[in-house]
């Protein structure tokens, strides 16, 4: 009975080549239909099968020398470019997806006979989205600035080509820091910096004060309170609370921001702490949006909110090297701060550190080889993050609306009161 079971491997292999032509070709058949019905097409649903079919066949009659696959692939190559003669001098059209894509139709058959089927999976997606996402592709190219390549380029040298050629011996004796830890913590803020950058300026453009406010947070609250407060200051009354709104979530998301930077830098640390960020994650965006829907403006009014749309890229060597030479700068001065001051040094230098940039300062303490506990390093992250949310505060209270100020100081109110009981309990 199970000889009648049994599929031939020549069977599903064939099988799966008609499905996967067929898909490639009715997706190419959906693309004529968009397009004018007059343009040239090279086939479509049954005849991207037929390719596929075709190249099988020529390919199992001599998988040795593959002769009779590679004559076929000549042939089609023929064909492909008469059609491509006949759509650029008789109908001016340059496109080549179509071409390249029956190419790659008749490649699938070795693909399936020599390649596992999750690689071939893989090749079929790719292709589908391709050649559906090309309004997608031109609507991300209208958005791209001069210099958006350029940026790219930048941040695959500092990823990619400077990072894996620094050493990794020590720089000072008794210090645990090296040229390749500081580069890595730089390439890694880097990173987030930029994907955040990429998601607000690519994926939710024109999202509102909500979004913009997320995003932001999760690249530099700091940067993202004053770019808030000063519209706000122009913004109509009946709106102040939605920019209210949109700087305390703004400031909560610099909780997540440092528990990613947690995670990756020291995730035994992570696991036993992460339940404080998520809380105050929660209490801050909470207040925010209670403040941000606590009225709603009409949809006229709405029209009139101004977005924030900030398309000055964070990815630059001064900015990379500024915060290598903070990372630097902070890991002396806390070993030396914890050297001849000990637990209460670490603490004040936690707050005085909050008035300036604490990304430096909080990553050097997750990955740093200090002699301290680590519910000291989770007290000393806190303390920089409320002095620093004394000195947003300050920006959003001198930059702001006057409206503004109320729900910051309840937020802050809140979130100090949270911190209070937080370090009680720790």
């Amino acid at each position: 009975m199970e000889q009648y079971i049994h599929i031939p491997d020549n069977y599903i292999q064939l099988f799966l080549v008609l499905a996967f032509s067929l898909v490639i070709g009715l997706s190419q058949r959906k693309l004529q239909l968009k397009n004018d019905e007059h343009e040239p097409f090279f086939g479509s649903d049954r005849t991207f099968a037929l390719i596929g079919i075709l190249g099988y066949i020529l390919y199992i009659i001599d998988p040795i020398t593959k002769v009779f696959w590679g004559c076929g692939g000549i042939g089609l190559m023929f064909l492909l470019s008469v059609n491509y003669y006949f759509k650029l001098y008789h109908m001016r059209r340059y496109g080549l997806t179509s071409i390249i894509t029956a190419c790659i139709t008749y490649c699938i058959p070795t693909l399936v006979m020599t390649q596992p089927i999750e690689f071939s999976l893989l090749v079929l997606v790719i292709v589908l989205l391709l050649t559906e996402m090309k309004e997608t592709f031109i609507s991300v190219a209208s958005r791209m600035n001069n210099d958006e390549f350029l940026t790219l380029a930048k941040f695959i040298i500092i990823a990619g080509i400077v990072l894996p050629i620094l050493p990794n011996e020590r720089i000072f004796a008794n210090i645990n820091l090296t040229l390749r830890s500081v580069w890595s913590a730089t390439v890694i803020i880097s990173g987030m910096s930029y994907a955040s950058y990429l998601l607000q300026k690519f994926v939710f453009r024109g999202s509102g004060l909500l979004v913009s406010g997320i995003l932001g947070g999760l690249y530099s609250s700091t940067a993202t309170t004053i770019v808030l407060s000063r519209k706000s200051k122009k913004a109509p009354d009946y709106l102040n609370h939605r920019y209210s709104g949109a700087i305390i979530t703004a400031i909560g998301m610099m909780f997540i921001r440092i528990a990613i930077l947690l995670l990756i830098f020291n995730t035994p640390l992570f696991w036993h702490s992460w339940y404080l960020f998520l809380i105050m994650t929660a209490v801050t965006t909470t207040v925010g949006l209670v403040v941000y829907y606590s009225k709603t403006p009409t949809p006229e009014q709405l029209k009139q909110v101004e977005i924030v749309d900030d398309d000055k890229n964070p990815l630059e060597f001064k900015v990379a090297l500024i915060f290598a030479a903070l990372f630097v700068l902070f890991t002396l001065i806390t070993h030396y701060t914890i050297k001849e001051f000990g637990t209460q040094g670490l603490k004040a230098l936690s707050f005085v550190v909050g008035i300036t940039d604490i990304t430096p300062f909080i990553v050097n303490l997750f990955q740093g080889d200090f002699v301290v506990s680590g519910s000291l390093v989770i007290v000393s992250t806190f303390i920089a993050t409320f002095s620093n949310n004394i000195m947003k505060l300050g920006y959003a209270l001198v930059l702001g609306a006057k409206a503004n100020r109320k729900p910051l100081l309840i937020w802050l109110g809140i979130v100090s009161a949270v911190n209070a009981i937080l370090f009680f309990f720790m």
